[in-house]
């Protein structure tokens, strides 16, 4: 299931993903949350004052993978990782981090609590519309860490993220 924060002109997805051998240099299936940063596209009004809107949430421009291998089972933390400076909604590299395995909520608070350096990997020029966005991000950071915490539970317990051939 995925699920979509937005904050204005950023916004965030949280998704449980099964990725059917995605690393050949590690082997075997993974599953877990994906976090991604994206930008919400501005669209033009339409309708009456009282319409409802187009909402585009869009490019990517960082990613979590809060991934454990299933062949290791539930809490290993084994495939953990973040791609830093998405470029064409493409990840790049995969970069393992020793704090993101150790502790990955307060890794992904830590994180998601001062977009700059993110924004700045992805080229995203800093502006006040996404100054704006980030501060409504922080205030909302808990709401944001509880459901990616609520969603992984519900993988290792088996209720998400299930083998597309099972």
């Amino acid at each position: 299931m995925l699920r979509v924060f937005c904050f204005g002109s950023l916004g965030l997805t949280v998704e449980d993903v099964y990725l059917v051998d995605p690393d050949p240099d590690r082997g075997g299936h993974e599953r877990g949350v994906r976090v991604e940063l994206r930008v919400v596209e501005p669209q033009p009004w339409r309708g009456t004052g009282n319409a409802s809107q187009r909402i585009v949430v869009d490019q990517a421009l960082w990613r979590a993978d809060f991934l454990e291998s299933v062949e290791g089972g539930p809490g290993t933390k084994d495939r953990m990782h973040h791609h830093p400076g998405m470029h064409d909604n493409e990840p790049g590299r995969r970069v393992f981090a020793p704090d993101l395995t150790d502790d990955p909520t307060a890794w992904l608070e830590k994180m998601l609590r001062d977009l700059t350096p993110l924004l700045e990997a992805a080229g995203m020029p800093d502006s006040p519309e996404h100054q704006r966005a980030a501060s409504i991000l922080r205030d909302n950071l808990p709401e944001v860490v509880g459901t990616v915490t609520t969603v992984l539970n519900e993988v290792r317990a088996g209720t998400l993220a299930q083998s597309p051939t099972a």
